[in-house]
């Protein structure tokens, strides 16, 4: 809204300043600050809401250490971040944008879906929550609407540099050339980025014109169904790392200030000429989102550090995994995710590994064994004797390392 208030200021009255809105390390600047604010300072009133409406975390007796002094910390404390979100994204970004409208409507809708997990849990007194089938057919919904939105809309588009012959050629009549001499025109492309290898392109079309060339004008299905998949691994992911104290929002800070890199330098096109990466419009205005996003995660964090004085819950978790995945998916970065999103992977596979070889072995011996002390990995850790804080520190740092090798796949090819 500020943005079209300013940018309206700028035309009609030339006000002094009024320009500084159209950049995006502004607003994106001005977006940190404001989610943080938010979260810190509005943060401890939601805590403090939460406790009066007695919505206090259920404590199973899992044999952990100092897990029964955690019971009645409030939950549902992903309102906190949807709030300091959606806040700065409302006030500062193009609002008519794809990419910002798309990750709105994902934030609400997982928020939601989040919101009545919790919501059931607490105040119908049902420790199961919102049914597995409820969640997964909402991941699934949101999973079409991202999916085809991003595959037919007209705005998302993306450029393709021209021949590396062209290039030379075009250089050498002008040094100086502007970068977007150096790209072809838009285009509608189902193109995503593969990592690690060289000319790292891939077209989903290709999984099925292989069979008949005429099949590719179903490629929308396949790049659908990869969207539905990678939303419900990536928000489950996510729900499942929530265990201790200050986990999934420190580990999901490092992932969207990451994924923040990829849309800044997707989204700009002398950055994407330098880099020699896809170049995708409008796709820079995502920078904003994140910058909120990532504010808000750390404003969280000041209260959900071990020991801590509110739980994101389901509200949190699945939203924070939702946003991750559209994010992903927009840049076309989804196949870099194993890496980047390499703790939650690892959340995920530690649970199912544990549960997979548990009624294994019961077929098999008539006694079920474990791999692991408990699932998720974490709890694993905890088991062994590691302090949570200790546990997440390092979590962290493994985060830091999968994020760092993740950017470094921009030039590794």
């Amino acid at each position: 809204m500020l943005y079209y208030l300013f940018e309206y200021l700028e035309k009609q009255f030339q006000l002094p300043g009024a320009s500084l809105f159209g950049f995006i390390t502004f607003r994106a600047a001005l977006a940190v600050i404001l989610s943080l604010l938010i979260s810190t300072i509005y943060g401890k009133r939601i805590i403090n809401m939460l406790m009066r409406q007695q919505v206090g975390e259920t404590i199973r007796d899992l044999g952990l250490e100092g897990q029964q002094e955690k019971a009645g910390t409030p939950t549902m404390g992903g309102i906190i971040i949807i709030l300091a979100t959606l806040i700065p994204v409302l006030l500062l970004c193009k609002l008519s944008n794809i990419y910002i409208i798309l990750l709105i409507v994902t934030t609400v809708w997982m928020g939601v879906i989040g919101f009545l997990d919790d919501y059931i849990k607490k105040f119908k007194n049902d420790k199961e929550g919102l049914k597995g089938k409820f969640k997964v057919l909402g991941q699934v919904g949101l999973g079409l609407i991202v999916g085809a939105t991003l595959y037919f809309h007209k705005d998302v588009t993306m450029k393709e540099q021209v021949p590396p012959e062209v290039r030379q050629e075009l250089l050498a009549q002008n040094p100086n050339i502007a970068a977007t001499k150096l790209f072809k025109p838009e285009k509608k492309s189902a193109y995503t980025t593969i990592p690690f290898i060289k000319n790292n392109e891939f077209d989903y079309a290709k999984v099925i014109t292989w069979i008949d060339p005429s099949l590719e004008k179903y490629a929308w299905i396949v790049f659908v169904l990869v969207t539905i998949f990678i939303i419900t691994a990536v928000s489950n992911g996510a729900n499942l790392t929530d265990g201790i104290d200050g986990l999934a929002a420190g580990t999901s800070s490092i992932i969207v200030l990451t994924l923040g890199i990829f849309a800044w330098v997707s989204g700009n096109i002398v950055f994407a000429d330098y880099l020699n990466i896809m170049y995708i419009p409008r796709v820079e205005e995502i920078t904003i989102y994140i910058a909120a996003f990532v504010g808000a995660l750390i404003g969280f964090l000041w209260y959900n550090t071990y020991p801590a004085q509110v739980f994101m819950g389901d509200t949190g978790s699945l939203t924070i995994g939702g946003i991750i995945a559209v994010i992903a998916i927009a840049v076309r970065k989804e196949w870099l995710i194993p890496v980047l999103c390499g703790v939650f992977l690892a959340e995920n596979l530690s649970v199912v590994m544990q549960v997979g070889w548990f009624k294994y072995t019961k077929k098999k011996y008539g006694e079920g064994r474990r791999l692991l002390k408990m699932s998720p990995l974490h709890h694993h850790y905890q088991k062994e004797g590691y302090h949570e804080s200790k546990i997440v520190t390092r979590f962290w740092i493994v985060g830091i390392i999968l994020a760092i090798l993740s950017i470094v796949t921009l030039k590794i090819r």
